[in-house]
């Protein structure tokens, strides 16, 4: 029998390039995210294809992919290093570069692994909510403005 091999907690991680002095190319963790989930979604258009030679015959459903749309989103305890960068990031209405890392995949993968996924992305929703005797919490989700560009282990 042979398991799987499998990344661990700290091995995926979803990082904003939020450098605060502006240098292009720094990445930073989300601090905070204690889950993330990240949604890769096809979407589809459908069209009904009759029969040509025998019209009575049931009309054969086509399908294409119109476009691929990439969202990650996460929650966790709201962490004081990220608020002016979060708040920021919310208020201004732009995109930041965003990636979504599988460092295991990038230092054990086999070459042609696909180890990240990378683009500008918007924040679109940040959500906070308290709780008497807990730890003030946290949810994000971001949407990429475009499709990530897909970055192989070399």
């Amino acid at each position: 029998m042979a398991l799987a091999t499998t990344a661990k907690f700290e091995e995926f991680i979803l990082e904003v390039e939020d450098d605060p002095t502006g240098a292009p190319g720094v990445y930073n963790a989300l601090c905070g995210l204690i889950d993330v989930e990240v949604s890769r979604t096809a979407n589809v258009d459908t069209a009904e294809v009759p029969d040509c030679d025998d019209e009575s015959l049931p009309l054969s459903v086509e399908r294409q992919v119109r476009s691929i749309e990439v969202t990650a989103s996460g929650t966790g305890v709201w962490a004081l290093q990220s608020n002016k960068a979060m708040s920021d990031w919310f208020y201004s209405s732009t995109t930041l570069n965003a990636r979504i890392r599988n460092s295991y995949a990038q230092t054990n993968g086999a070459s042609g692994d696909p180890y990240q996924e990378a683009g500008p992305a918007l924040l679109t929703t940040l959500s906070n909510s308290r709780t008497k005797g807990q730890k003030v919490t946290a949810e994000i989700e971001l949407q990429f403005d475009g499709t990530p560009t897909v970055t192989d282990v070399v």
